[in-house]
């Protein structure tokens, strides 16, 4: 019998009773929390704002008062992480060539440091590597064999073949070995002095020409919300890493870009190009630290030993702050899945005290600094209050007081969506990672089966980039069984428009039902979710 068998039997034979306490979980709780954090006074909840701050110290109170117990050792809800943001230094330069053929390149418009950018002078000469990746799981070692000590690294930006649906590299999804930061590190751990980032293929499409990205990274004033990274990944690179136009690379190395790009794209770590054309590389970025912290508490579960295991539910409770008189309330984004947190917290609390605690530990987290980059997420990942091995599965929502709607001619926001109205996805939510844990989708199917809504599994392999965009992500990188409830992007997404008056709140709270149904059953099973050996790419839809 496979193991998914296996699980599915045992999830079906406890989801046969309704979780308890599930009744309680209620659409006018839901509304009332909802309208405070979403409230014009909350000013969108902006990391590093006082607003964010009181939301924190809000969802703090609630777990207190709920009874629930810290994880910290500070005996506090408060996991606290440094986050940094960057200012461009003034002695940034790219020189190529000698005396003779020397061409100074053009700072923000064909070449750039990047935020993490170590500072530092280089000189010497470059060596292309392909996409500078290293992935043992699909056989792909763009390394192998070279000897880079003291080099400059030139990699190309992304995942190789990245238009294509069948790719290992997470088909059309972006995969984290195409995040920049940890090529950075790979290449420095191999020897290299500095790095060239390569800008995609797509820099040369008019309003996305490098100087249009170069401008907007390090803008001449600087932007109301500010850039965000974690501290604890920025300290790691001691060497410069410069992002270069297309333009700029085909000088260094001589030749066609897009023809080496093929042969890298296929290659599975065998495209290597040098150059003997000197360098003098300076790159200069000054950083500030401000803390930020997730807001976690804990149920202790009932067995023995399983409670030594957890399942953590999750949601991100920042949004996009406010400019001037506009408010970003950020009630679907992410205020519904944060009140969705607190109610299931107050669910499982009222189902202990009429004596159905869960056999395992139950987390539940709202994390920090979603929209700047996942980065309250990762930060747990990288320094979990609870072992990464024992735990069992995450639930996360994001969204989850909508109907998806996507207009025609919706532009990049909604990218590889299909057009579709409002009304025909009023019982619809959408569970993404189900191709990473097919025995977790399979409990939210069996959890589904009394509250009857339309589970849409079909984002996984999408150029939206939807399942890498909320917080299920980092723990998927790890391995850990997560899956994202979500109920689509609407015209009001990332605008004043995502007010709480416009939230469908009986749908939200049988999602939030869903998410919890889920959850105990997940909780209470025998077994536990297994993440395949080998992910199946799903048809991109």
């Amino acid at each position: 019998m496979r193991l998914l068998e296996i699980f599915v039997i045992a999830v079906t034979l406890t989801a046969q009773t309704k979780a308890p306490a599930i009744d309680g979980i209620r659409r006018d709780e839901l509304k009332a929390d909802l309208f405070f954090l979403a409230s014009d006074a909350m000013r969108g909840r902006l990391t590093n704002t006082q607003e964010y701050q009181i939301a924190g110290e809000w969802i703090a109170s609630r777990f207190a008062r709920l009874g629930l117990k810290p994880l910290t050792e500070d005996g506090s809800f408060f996991q606290r992480f440094d986050l940094v943001t960057a200012r461009l230094g003034e002695s940034n330069r790219l020189i190529i060539g000698g005396a003779e053929a020397r061409r100074v390149a053009r700072m923000g418009e064909e070449y750039y440091p990047l935020a993490y950018s170590g500072n530092g002078e280089v000189r010497g000469s470059a060596v292309l590597v392909g996409y500078g990746v290293k992935a043992d799981e699909h056989g792909w070692d763009d390394y192998r064999g070279r000897d880079l000590k003291g080099s400059i690294v030139m990699l190309f930006e992304g995942d190789p073949a990245p238009d294509d649906p069948k790719s290992i590299f997470d088909g059309l999804v972006t995969s984290e070995y195409a995040n920049s930061l940890r090529k950075a590190l790979l290449a420095q751990e191999s020897g290299a002095r500095a790095i060239l980032v390569v800008s995609s293929r797509r820099d040369r499409e008019g309003p996305r020409s490098f100087a249009s990205s170069g401008s907007g990274y390090w803008p001449k004033n600087p932007a109301r919300i500010e850039r965000y990274q974690l501290a604890g990944y920025t300290e790691r690179i001691r060497i410069p890493v410069v992002q270069i136009s297309q333009g700029v690379a085909e000088h260094i190395l001589g030749s066609d870009l897009e023809a080496l790009r093929k042969q890298a794209d296929g290659a599975g770590g065998a495209v290597f190009a040098h150059s003997a054309m000197p360098l003098e590389l300076v790159a200069s970025v000054s950083r500030t630290v401000v803390t930020d912290r997730n807001i976690v508490a804990k149920l202790d579960g009932a067995d023995p030993k399983l409670k030594q295991e957890a399942v953590i539910i999750s949601a991100h409770h920042d949004h996009d702050g406010s400019d001037g008189a506009r408010v970003f309330n950020g009630a679907d984004d992410n205020g519904s899945g944060t009140v969705g947190v607190l109610e299931i917290a107050e669910a499982y609390v009222e189902a202990a005290r009429g004596g159905n605690r869960a056999k395992r530990t139950m987390i539940f987290a709202l994390w920090g600094s979603e929209e700047r980059g996942l980065l309250g997420s990762w930060a747990w990942v990288e320094h979990p209050l609870w072992p990464l091995e024992h735990t069992v599965a995450t639930l996360n929502m994001d969204m989850i007081g909508r109907n998806e709607e996507i207009p025609e001619g919706g532009g990049r926001r909604f990218n590889g969506l299909t057009p579709q109205s409002g009304a025909a996805n009023a019982n619809s939510v959408h569970v993404m990672g189900y191709s990473f844990n097919p025995d977790l989708a399979a409990a939210v199917r069996q959890a589904n089966r009394e509250i009857d809504l339309t589970l849409r599994m079909e984002y996984d392999n999408n150029r939206s980039q939807l399942v890498r965009r909320s917080d299920q992500w980092p723990f998927l990188q790890r391995k850990v069984p997560s899956v994202f409830f979500h109920t689509g992007l609407h015209p009001d997404y990332h605008t004043t428009g995502d007010r709480p008056e416009r939230i469908e709140y009986g749908k939200m709270e049988r999602i939030v039902r869903l998410v919890y149904q889920t959850s105990w059953d997940v909780a209470n099973a025998a077994g536990r979710p297994r993440v395949p050996a080998k992910r199946e790419i799903p048809p991109a839809k």
